[in-house]
């Protein structure tokens, strides 16, 4: 019996020490892998301390760099390239012609898109640049078709330094207000002056070379060394200078021209312009009757408060037995047209013009009035009427009287 108790108190105790021993164990066990788990993520540390002291070294390399650059730009050693800058513009007009002639045969109503334009231009760098103008008139251009596709500028302008400036391709003759300066918002009138269409026989380019430059902030001056008319000396066209327009395509070359002009702008508003320009032949043929001929043109342009007032003379004298046996040695024109505009919107014009050139029929003089109405800025609504009577009585049934009416714009 007593080896019985002494058995189960043995077992007893047993369990009891089994209790005891085993939380400590399992304790145990659990700081072991805790302190693993802390010298895992001790390790850790010591890498992003490691690399966080790598990326710090790789920054201040960077900084050091960029501050370098930064000092070698501002000392001029790199240039920054520059931004080429392309430019896309145009101006076109739709014009109405209601003319009542003397003789029916002359009259003329018709509507007709006159001229549609394409302006690009380019600027290689701060001194060198790129202007070029492409034209379609009358809708329309081919074999049978009334209308023509020019090239009217295809010109690189250079600047050579401060107020000096050159230029070389196809440019407009710097003559005359309307010959550089003719997109529709910027004059009266839906037809361009007949002085400046049949005297200066804008639009007029050639191509060649020219010079540019100011004296002070009055003075401008143009020097142009161009290619030359090719006029006529036979046929019902002779010695018309609008005709010796060779439009630079495929143009004669044997004799070219010089234009030579000066400006004053040295009061607010006013442009004052003497152009003379020498052509070494005319017609671009020895020994055909038109040896030589000289243009001279003076105008003055004047907008003040409303007021304007634009006066044009132009005048050709040309030299050769055949020019001076025909009477053309000498043709001339010259217009003067007031005009008031009441507000930014609208403005009234008048204009006469008187035309001696080489045929009978632009022997003429013309009163005209109208008016302009710009509903934006760069578009505009013209209307006016003109009244034409012509000089010598075998062409008075081309005299006439008519409306004309048009809308332009330019951007």
């Amino acid at each position: 019996m007593r080896s019985t108790n002494k058995f189960a108190s043995a077992l007893v105790t047993t369990a009891l020490v089994f209790l005891l021993v085993a939380p400590v164990t399992q304790a145990q066990v659990s700081n072991t892998e805790l302190l693993e788990k802390l010298e895992s993520m001790q390790q850790q540390i010591d890498e992003l301390r490691a690399q966080l002291a790598q990326t710090q070294t790789q920054t201040t390399e960077t900084d050091a760099k960029v501050e370098a650059v930064a000092e070698v730009v501002e000392a001029g050693s790199i240039t920054q390239p520059q931004e080429r800058k392309t430019t896309i513009a145009g101006y076109g007009e739709l014009h109405y012609n209601s003319l009542s002639a003397e003789d029916p045969s002359y009259d003329v109503d018709e509507i007709d898109f006159h001229r549609f334009v394409l302006f690009f231009g380019h600027e290689f760098n701060d001194k060198t640049r790129f202007y070029s103008e492409f034209e379609l008139e009358h809708s329309l251009a081919g074999d049978g078709k009334p209308g023509e596709v020019e090239l009217e500028q295809a010109f690189i302008e250079f600047d050579l330094r401060q107020d000096l400036y050159a230029k070389a391709g196809l440019f407009l003759v710097p003559v005359g207000i309307l010959n550089e300066t003719h997109e529709p918002p910027t004059f009266y009138g839906v037809e361009r002056n007949d002085v400046e269409n049949i005297i200066i026989p804008s639009t007029w380019w050639e191509a060649g070379a020219g010079m540019n430059g100011r004296w002070g902030s009055s003075w401008n001056w143009d020097l142009a060394l161009t290619s030359g008319l090719a006029m006529p000396t036979t046929g019902s066209n002779a010695f018309r200078v609008r005709s010796g327009r060779q439009k630079v395509a495929e143009a004669l070359a044997s004799d070219g021209a010089v234009t030579g002009r000066l400006r004053y702008l040295g009061v607010p508003g006013l442009q004052a312009a003497l152009t003379m320009q020498y052509q070494f032949d005319p017609s671009q043929e020895a020994n055909d009757g038109l040896d030589d001929g000289t243009l001279l043109e003076a105008h003055i342009d004047y907008q003040r408060a409303g007021f304007g007032l634009r006066a044009l003379y132009a005048r050709w004298d040309f030299s050769g037995e055949a020019v001076e046996a025909a009477g053309a040695d000498k043709q001339t024109g010259w217009y003067i047209e007031p005009s008031y505009r009441l507000n930014s919107k609208v403005g009234f014009y008048t204009r006469y013009e008187q035309v001696d050139a080489a045929r009978d029929r632009d022997k003429f003089d013309q009163w005209e009035f109208g008016m302009n109405w710009w509903p934006a800025e760069n578009v505009v609504i013209k209307f006016d009427y003109r009244d034409r009577s012509h000089d010598l009585n075998s062409q008075a049934g081309r005299d006439f009287t008519g409306i004309d009416l048009g809308v332009g714009y330019s951007f």
